[in-house]
């Protein structure tokens, strides 16, 4: 009986790394979500490996805890990669139809897109995705699937994600070290907006901003095609380290505050029938003032706004992150592009206030993205902060479909295949297969 093997991806962050173990039902199609783990980052900074060491560690704490609660071992992965290194370019390509009748047909999409993959980079750069956009056949443009039409000449235009040699082999380096073999790197903000984007917004034209720890992730689509890719060097951390300098408070103590200010924002406050005008001001400067025991803040500081914090210390750094975004879409001649707005993801996305700010600095409409829905284990990832990993499950799902799946080798069948003048070789290939 064919059983497919269980999908695994692992989202490595400046804050986190999660692991997900999936399983897909070849009848349904349907994904269920066997086991998940997330422990804090080591050896991170801006999305980018600074110790090789550490970070190997935090994978393999990540791994084994999700292989833990699946009860399942795995033997490949698909990871994430991001950080400030990561750019794309727009390509085209053109061939001849290769059938003499003139019908187009997958290996001719195949040769079409290698064409346009070939593009000039520096030495130190690989390709890490080609996206088709659309395609043309002689002279009619903007066809989505070609296979099957009639025509001479086929062009496409295709979306290409290009990432460091360096920042990619030492990722690779480490899933060797964890004795597992690597299945392929994912840009993060293509993940997230596999599960947070609907097929209508990116018809439209849409933003998602992508907001992890260290550094944000944008991806554009226009006319529901990606057209713009590339990673920001800011991200949620820098507000919480902002706070930490503000408050004069350790960096625990300012992420505490920030998600206490996520759960209970400042609320405008109205005066109620009969309250007078100073009873009113008392209330609002109660409201107001944040008790930081109760938070489980115990440093000495002085009694802290909700509204200092917020709008003296926390909207001026949102709107910096905004200012970069739209300064990239203006570059790109992007912003009437795409009317519907912004799709915000990761964690940051869960910081108070984000989205009034990302709407004014923007001019556009904006909103927090909820990943789809999946079965299996998910109560605790249906949030923003889980979207890179949820898209990489189903990214990792969907390239696994395309793939036949192979069947397990009876064991008669390695002893038909032996040769006696080679059967050294073979018995070696035979006792590496059982080894896990």
């Amino acid at each position: 009986m064919l059983r497919p093997s269980p999908l695994c991806v692992i989202d490595l962050g400046t804050d986190k790394c999660v692991t997900l173990i999936g399983s897909q039902d070849p009848e349904t199609n349907s994904l269920q979500v066997l086991g998940v783990a997330a422990v804090p980052s080591k050896g991170m900074r801006k999305s980018q490996i600074v110790d090789l060491e550490d970070v190997l560690e935090t994978m393999t704490a990540s791994v084994d805890a999700a292989e833990r609660m699946a009860g399942l071992e795995v033997r490949s992965v698909t990871v994430s990669i991001s950080g400030p290194h990561i750019s794309s370019q727009n390509s085209k390509g053109v061939v001849a139809v290769a059938a003499p009748t003139q019908e187009i047909t997958p290996d001719d999409v195949d040769r079409v897109l290698e064409a346009a993959r070939a593009i000039s980079l520096p030495s130190a750069r690989e390709i890490i995705h080609v996206i088709p956009r659309d395609f043309a056949v002689d002279s009619q443009t903007g066809i989505k699937d070609p296979v099957g039409m009639t025509g001479v000449r086929l062009e496409a235009e295709a979306h290409i994600i290009t990432g460091q040699s360096p920042a990619l082999r030492n990722l690779a380096k480490i899933v060797q070290d964890l004795g597992l073999e690597l299945d392929g790197f994912v840009f993060s903000g293509l993940a997230a907006a596999e599960v947070m984007l609907s097929e209508t917004e990116k018809e439209l034209g849409v933003v998602l901003v992508d907001i992890g720890a260290g550094s944000t992730s944008v991806c554009a689509y226009v006319e529901g095609a990606l057209q713009y890719s590339g990673v920001l060097p800011i991200g949620a951390r820098h507000i919480t380290q902002d706070i930490a300098l503000g408050c004069r408070m350790s960096l625990d103590g300012a992420e505490k505050l920030k998600i206490a200010l996520a759960n209970d924002p400042l609320i405008a406050l109205k005066p109620r029938p009969g309250e007078s005008k100073e009873e009113f001001r008392k209330r609002q400067k109660q409201e107001d003032e944040l008790d930081l025991q109760k938070l489980g803040i115990y440093e000495q500081t002085e009694p802290l706004s909700k509204r200092t914090i917020l709008e003296g210390i926390m909207v001026p750094r949102m709107k910096e992150m905004f200012s970069l975004v739209l300064a990239e879409l203006q570059k790109n001649h992007l912003v009437a592009g795409v009317p519907a707005g912004l799709v915000l993801s990761g964690g940051g996305a869960e910081t108070v206030g984000i989205v009034e700010v990302a709407k004014r600095t923007l001019n556009l409409p904006a909103r927090v993205g909820k990943p789809t829905e999946l079965r299996g284990l998910v109560d605790d990832i249906q949030k923003p902060s889980y979207a890179t990993s949820i898209g990489l499950l189903i990214y990792a799902a969907k390239r696994s479909a395309a793939r036949p799946v192979v069947a397990s080798t009876p064991l008669s069948d390695y002893f038909k295949k032996i040769r006696f003048q080679d059967l050294g070789g073979q018995v070696v290939k035979l006792v590496k297969s059982f080894l896990p």
